[in-house]
């Protein structure tokens, strides 16, 4: 019975030496931190902090935190599990190289992605800002996408995903600024974005397309959009294309101007809400408010645009 409880007692003191013994970036925290003066080599504490977002990311737990300590850039970032970066008081940037994405993220079905505080530059080179291929939710909040040669912010989601953008600026970007474009069936997805800006983006200005989704019963694709502006775009300021699945925005005091097309723009199998918005002076397309023939554009009365020949279903009283 001695016998037993010294191996017991020996073995138990190895295996905590062995424990202390293990590099510190072999274990995983629920916060990390991140520095300019920092080490990859370190193990991403408060006081040891790393460099880069990746090796950030690849020290964190499932769920868990990267704080940015001070101003400075963070590399390229693939996303793959439940996460949260924070920047508050400092500006963490990450300057793209050619033909990659900023930030990639393929989470698990279940994960939840958050990001805030970041600012992402292509420089005129770089592939894309934010690549959202899965995950269950992804917010991004006081964000700057600028300078991508292909769309700022793609949310190209395969799973069931709920998408908030908010206080975010999307500029001078190759492509669409925000675009919403699911792929798959039978998914719900949903996407709020709140005092988004998007500006002088070389197609749509915030865009949705469910020309992708498949589904019975069909779920359409729902966005709304408060308190944002989307101007100088080449394409419309605020864009919805829809397929077998109806895609759903509600816009709702914001404005468009001086876009290439329409300020609000219902395509195929869509439908826009327009409420209290200002949607004046955009230069070419049907109108400043538009729909195709087999899509519908409903208002409640109180919003301003010039008289260019607006065109969709006929409005609705103010309620």
């Amino acid at each position: 019975m001695k016998s037993r409880a010294f191996c017991f007692t020996r073995l138990s003191t190895i295996a905590i030496c062995i424990a202390v013994s293990l590099p510190a970036q072999a274990q995983q925290r629920a916060r990390v931190f991140v520095s300019v003066n920092g080490n990859d080599a370190n193990p991403c504490t408060a006081l040891s902090p790393c460099k880069t977002f990746q090796r950030a990311h690849d020290a964190v737990l499932a769920g868990g935190e990267i704080s940015v300590l001070d101003t400075g850039g963070y590399g390229t970032l693939i996303i793959s599990k439940a996460i949260s970066i924070v920047a508050i008081g400092v500006q963490a940037s990450i300057a793209i190289p050619a033909g990659v994405a900023g930030i990639t993220i393929n989470a698990g079905s279940n994960d939840k992605v958050s990001l805030r505080g970041l600012t992402l530059d292509g420089t005129g080179v770089g592939g894309s800002g934010i690549v959202f291929t899965s995950g269950a939710a992804l917010t991004i909040t006081n964000c700057v996408v600028r300078n991508v040669l292909n769309s700022g912010i793609a949310n190209a989601p395969t799973t069931s995903a709920k998408i908030f953008i908010s206080d975010t600026i999307v500029s001078d970007n190759g492509g669409d600024g925000i675009y919403v474009q699911p792929s798959g069936s039978n998914l719900t997805v949903s996407a709020m974005f709140n005092r988004v800006q998007a500006y002088n983006n070389a197609q749509q200005g915030i865009a949705v397309f469910s020309n992708s989704m498949t589904g019975s019963p069909p779920t359409p694709l729902i966005a709304s959009a408060v308190d944002s502006v989307s101007a100088n775009n080449s394409g419309n300021g605020f864009y919805a294309l829809g397929g077998s699945i109806f895609s759903l925005f509600h816009l709702f005091r914001s404005a468009a101007f001086h876009n290439g097309g329409s300020g609000a723009f219902a395509d195929t199998s869509s439908t826009f809400d327009v409420g209290q918005s200002d949607l004046p002076f955009n230069l070419s397309g049907p109108g400043n408010i538009a729909a195709m023939s087999n899509a519908s554009i409903t208002t409640y009365q109180d919003n301003y645009t010039t008289n260019d020949g607006f065109t969709g279903s006929s409005p609705i009283p103010k309620f």
